[in-house]
């Protein structure tokens, strides 16, 4: 039953135009998100003969066809483990939100992969793959790197010292002497 309406649904949309809205290729300005035409000798809003057509009842889907994947399964977003709970796995797959990290992405899909729920937008191994080498060669630099704080502390000591050690006492005069003068040419 079902897979006869997704076919109705897909026929359909081949057929269904293009709703922009109305001035959109004269004006910049306009973006392309449908708004109906209000103006009084509008042809769209009139419906005249070859102009552009307007969204009405007819172009809809099937009712129980609405908001399902192509494969049949009604769509459910997760952004947290805790959604994936009171997932009925025979009619809805999962969709793993785009703004989820990695790791928690990572325990979501782990989650999934062992209740069996079907993920619609990904291929749950690859990803899982995917996303371990990334976190283990993340810590591979890490170990490797130098702690940044640390390599900040000790970089300035140890040019003051090599300045300090290198001047010798005249060049040391001639720079207390120039700093002097910078203070007193400087201009309020």
């Amino acid at each position: 039953m079902i897979e006869n309406l997704l076919e109705v649904r897909k026929e359909l949309k081949e057929h269904k135009p293009v709703f922009i809205r109305q001035d959109n290729p004269k004006r910049r300005k306009l973006n392309y998100k449908w708004r109906k035409p209000k103006g009084i000798h509008s042809k769209i809003r009139h419906k005249f003969k070859g102009r552009r057509k307007m969204p009405s009842p007819g172009y809809k889907s099937p009712r129980k066809a609405k908001g399902l994947h192509p494969s049949g399964l009604k769509i459910i977003n997760v952004s947290s483990v805790d959604n994936l709970e009171g997932i009925k796995k025979e009619s809805e797959g999962i969709v793993v939100a785009k703004n989820v990290g990695m790791k928690k992405r990572l325990e979501i899909f782990k989650k999934a992969k062992e209740i069996n729920a079907s993920v619609l937008n990904l291929n749950i191994d690859e990803q899982i793959k995917k996303i371990e080498d990334m976190i283990s060669s993340k810590k591979k630099k890490e170990a490797k790197a130098p702690h940044r704080e640390e390599a900040k502390k000790t970089e300035p000591k140890t040019k003051e010292l090599t300045e300090k050690s290198e001047l010798s006492d005249e060049q040391k005069r001639e720079t207390e002497k120039k700093e002097k003068d910078k203070l007193l040419t400087k201009k309020v």
